[in-house]
């Protein structure tokens, strides 16, 4: 019970809001938002002058997904809802689930840094829970994060996703920096 509470106290999704609005708050606008529903997504508009980056209830792990959207996300992608992407919930067809994990390689890659950088254990996510095909879709979308996490490494993060892993790994002490990232092997996501 005291190593979930140590756990719980040292990745408090509310000290990733800190960082991250600290380091993007006033240089790009945007605030990440915790306590929603679901992951969402709002540029500045009519109601708030302020791009907003909201993440699930108090979830770590969202913060960090969402983050990592944020960082690949170009600048007309940032002036879009949601960045113009299109979700479609558990239950989607085969085609629509293949083309979903096709989008989240990337990110998810990029998320694997982030985590790393908080000294977090990063979970792949497929969003798909079909009995049938769950595990030789694990297998393959492992394989993809893991080609784009090799990518990512070799070309260098973005510029925002470098900024805000150096301040993250600065924050929670994990040792890790954008000259030094961890390898990911497909193993380490089975």
């Amino acid at each position: 019970m005291l190593v979930a509470a140590i756990e719980q106290t040292a990745h408090d999704s509310a000290t990733l809001e800190t960082v991250f609005n600290a380091c993007f708050l006033a240089s790009e606008n945007t605030c990440l938002i915790g306590g929603a529903d679901e992951p969402f997504y709002l540029p500045a508009d009519a109601e708030s002058p302020i791009h907003r980056l909201f993440y699930r209830e108090d979830f770590f792990a969202s913060a960090l997904h969402e983050i990592a959207h944020w960082c690949i996300a170009g600048p007309s992608r940032r002036q879009q809802r949601d960045f113009g992407y299109w979700y479609e919930p558990e239950g989607r067809s085969a085609q629509a689930q293949a083309a979903f994990l096709g989008v989240e390689a990337r990110p998810q890659a990029l998320e694997y840094y982030l985590s790393a950088a908080c000294g977090y254990r990063f979970q792949l996510s497929l969003d798909s829970f079909d009995p049938d095909s769950y595990e030789a879709m694990r297998k393959l979308f492992a394989q993809r994060v893991v080609s784009e996490a090799q990518q990512l490494q070799s070309r260098g993060l973005p510029e925002r996703a470098a900024r805000l892993c150096e301040a993250l790994a600065a924050e929670f002490e994990s040792g890790v920096c954008v000259a030094n990232l961890p390898p990911l092997e497909t193993g380490q996501l089975l």
